[in-house]
């Protein structure tokens, strides 16, 4: 099972905008090749992690309001969040080192 938590729309405020914590969001889709390429990356990171940086998901598809209110125009992409603002962006593919050394400087 996962450790991963999806969030919508309905919960995306009070899970992401207002945590205390760090939220790295996972945008993504079941179709999508490389964000099943990346999913067990941020599973990993997500246990790494744990108590430091929130790790959660949010489906493409389920979510499109989400999804143009930060421009997100292709996925898989990821987004840390900290107090509520945009603090990295990464989209497509990239191996776990490269996420690490762009998320861990916020954290």
């Amino acid at each position: 099972m996962s450790s991963v938590k999806y969030v919508t729309e309905q919960d995306f405020q009070e899970e992401v905008i207002t945590s205390q914590t760090p939220v790295l969001v996972d945008f993504t889709a079941d179709w999508c090749q490389p964000c099943k390429m990346i999913a067990p990356i941020v599973e990993q990171l997500a246990g790494e992690w744990q108590g430091k940086v929130k790790v959660v998901k949010l489906d493409a598809d389920q979510n499109p309001n989400i999804m143009m209110q930060y421009g997100v125009m292709g996925i898989p992409t990821l987004m840390l969040f900290k107090s509520g603002e945009v603090k990295e962006r990464i989209t497509g593919y990239l191996p776990k080192d490269k996420i690490e050394a762009k998320v861990t400087p916020h954290v």
